[in-house]
Order: structure tokens, then sequence, then C-alpha cells
């Protein structure tokens, strides 16, 4: 999670151009979905297949007809140079849209970040600006969104920090999650995919989830996600965005699956409506 905050945070460099991926050369339909993976970044992806973007890219080469294989490299810098534009593999299947190093489908989910206190505690914190945050011990990422945020509002001597970039021996994802389980904070704002994911792990139906909706155009706490290609290849954002719209459902239901903070898509171009099911787990606007 930690490198894809970095990814969202913009810390990402432009790279260079690559060779062009698995396709017909001819009949211009993907035989084989060559996704770039991380090794090693729960809840998105893993070697062992258990992330939710593992089962997203199940999804959609099954509607492709194609066969899935991985290139595996952490998502963090450098990670577009040694893998899309090096040829290595042909998708990343959850980028932040309008990425600039990539090419983006429309996007198909938006979450963001949110916050996380017990419910016995009898807060009522709604946004960063309620004066009670003053007063409370907050965990958050360094240099996130959040963090910026409450600097700007002059709460940071209660601030604790945890880091973006992840020692998975020390300083685990989950790990802002367990303090504030142990009450080693008395607040989270933490990353919505990972805060969900973290949540359910450790059976903490005791925690209040409040996503963070009044971000501004430079700290914004929100995101829309697409699957990205390589630049100027737009046969393969077809296909992909064709397979997105027919699995929309499965989709939203992986990312359920996993205690994904969904909000409705903002962007002008997106995917038709699917009906909400019972049990869904969507925020919307007050």
């Amino acid at each position: 999670m930690g490198r894809r905050l970095v990814v969202l945070l913009g810390l990402l460099l432009m790279m260079m151009i690559s060779p062009p991926l698995a396709w017909h050369a001819w009949g211009g339909h993907i035989k084989e979905l060559r996704v770039c993976g991380d090794p090693d970044n729960l809840p998105f992806s893993n070697k062992k297949l258990e992330g939710f973007e593992n089962k997203i890219a199940e999804v959609i080469a099954k509607e492709l007809g194609a066969e899935l294989t991985y290139y595996w490299w952490p998502h963090q810098r450098g990670m577009i140079r040694r893998t899309l534009r090096a040829g290595q593999c042909d998708a990343l299947i959850s980028i932040p849209e309008g990425w600039d190093p990539v090419l983006w489908t429309k996007p198909y989910y938006r979450s963001g970040y949110v916050l996380v206190y017990p419910k016995d505690k009898g807060f009522q914190i709604k946004s960063l600006d309620d004066p009670i945050l003053k007063k409370l011990k907050i965990g958050t990422y360094v240099n996130s969104p959040p963090a910026e945020a409450l600097a700007e509002k002059g709460i940071m001597k209660n601030v604790v920090g945890y880091n973006q970039l992840y020692d998975y021996q020390q300083d685990r994802p989950g790990k802002i999650i367990e303090d504030l389980i142990a009450g080693e904070i008395d607040v989270a704002a933490v990353w919505g995919p990972v805060a969900g994911y973290y949540m359910k792990k450790l059976n903490a139906s005791h925690l209040e989830v409040v996503p963070l909706m009044d971000g501004g155009p430079a700290t914004p706490f929100t995101f829309e996600f697409s699957m990205g290609v390589r630049e100027g290849d737009k046969a393969l954002k077809a296909e992909l965005e064709q397979a997105l719209s027919k699995r929309q459902a499965e989709i939203k239901k992986v990312l359920e699956d996993y205690g994904v903070p969904l909000l409705p898509l903002l962007a002008k171009e997106q995917f038709g409506p699917v009906k909400e099911q019972p049990g869904q787990i969507i925020y919307h606007r007050d």
C-alpha cells in the first residue's frame, strides 16, 4: 500500500518508451494479458495472487479469453520504465485516472482516504475540521494529503507519522490499524482500501469509518482509478474498456469483498450504472 500511495501522490517519474505487446498483428485481439504486478503489496497484489488487483485481472482475462501472466516488479520509482516501457508487461490493473506516464482507460472505481476510530469512544468526527482533533493522537501517512491538510490547520504535535514506503518486516501496511485497535492512537487518517482490508482481516467491526470528502485540488482525498497501458496503445485500451464495461458487477463485488470503500465516479466518461445490491460498501456524499 505504501508504494501505491507514492503513485497517488505523483512521486513516480516519466520514463522511456518500450516495444509492442502480445497482440495479434492483424486481428487486433489479445491472446495474452501480461500484467505488471507488485509481488508483495497486499491488499493490492502479491505473487500468491491474493490481492484484489489479482482477482480483477482474472475477471478481465476471462472476459478477453486471454491467458493471464505477470511480470513482477515493486510499484515504486522506476516501475514504468522497468515494466511497461521495457516491454515486460502490457497492463497495470489500478492506477490514478489521468496519471501522465501511461494511457489510461475510463475509470472503473473511486476510493479515498478515510477517518477511522473506535465506535465506543463516542466521537462524531466527520472531517479534519473537527476541533476535537487538536486533542487526539492522530495516526496518518507522512507527506500524505491528510498529513498536509492537518499541518495547514496547525495540527502537528499530536500527529503520529507512518511511512508510505513500508519495510514489510517492521512497518507493515496494517500497522496503523493495529495501533488504533491497541489504543496507541485515537484516530487514523488512512488510505481507504488499506483500512477496509485490515479491518476485515482483524475482525475490527468496532471501528467507525468516515470518508474524507473535503480535500481541495492541491490535497485531494479521493481518487478515480483506471487500468493503464503503454502510451499510444489504443487497441489494448479499447479491449480493456470493453471488458471492464461487461464485468462491472463482478469487479465491484471483488472490491467489496476486500473492504474497499467505494465512492461514486465523478468522471464525465464512465461506464453505465450498475444497480446497487444490499450490503454493498458504497459511500455517498451527504
